[in-house]
Formats: C-alpha cells, structure tokens, sequence
C-alpha cells in the first residue's frame, strides 16, 4: 500500500512559478516510478512528468524545459517545480506512482487526491 498527499498547489499570475509536492507513505517509496498528471475540466488526464524508479526523468513536451520533477527517497517526497507557467497549465495536478518503468494514465497503482493550480492573471 502506497498512500499520496500532493499539497502546493494555488493561483498564480502567468509567467510564475510554483512548487508541488507530493509525500508518499511507506518503506518502499524508492522501488516506484513517480508521476505527474493534470486534468483541466472537460478534459482527459494526462501526463507531465516522471522520474522512474531506477533513476532518470522524463517529460511531456508541453512542459519540457519548464518544469522539473525531483524526489526526495529519503523524505519520501516527489516534486514538480514548475516555471513560465500560462493559464493552460490550469488544472488539478495529481501524483501517481508505480513499479514500472513508465508510468501512465492506466498503469498507475496509487494516485493523490489532486490539488488545484490556476494560472490566471
């Protein structure tokens, strides 16, 4: 069982930045690929960003060169610093894990409850 609480998410004014984070409980946090998603309304979820399980990360090309994602194994804490953000980058972020080494929409075995980022000026 892996439970995850993203928190950090809020409003912010086109071309800043926020940080989320997402703190995972268990003793294996190091052994899961760690994912992003956002799902704006009326929109299908899709992916952001990873960092697989065996080191590494990577992107959808939306966000390529924005955002970063970084973990934390110790904490057992996974985060996504997001940069030049613009109001289509509104949606509910949710963290997600599994033991794969890509990790998607469908494959995910553990997801957060979301938290809201809103880009608006």
């Amino acid at each position: 069982q892996v439970q995850l609480v993203e928190s950090g998410g809020g409003l912010v004014q086109p071309g800043g930045s926020l940080r989320l984070s997402c703190a995972a409980s268990g003793r294996t946090f190091s052994y899961y690929t760690m994912g992003w998603f956002r799902q704006a309304p009326g929109k299908e979820r899709e992916f952001v960003a990873a960092s697989r399980r065996i080191g590494g990360t990577y992107y959808a090309d939306s966000v390529k060169g924005r955002f970063t994602i970084s973990r934390d194994n110790a904490k057992n804490t996974v985060y996504l610093e997001m940069n030049s953000l613009n109001p289509e980058d509104t949606a509910v972020y949710y963290c997600a894990a599994t033991q794969s080494l890509l990790i998607t929409r469908n494959n995910a075995n553990y997801w957060g409850q979301g938290t809201q980022v809103t880009v608006s000026s």
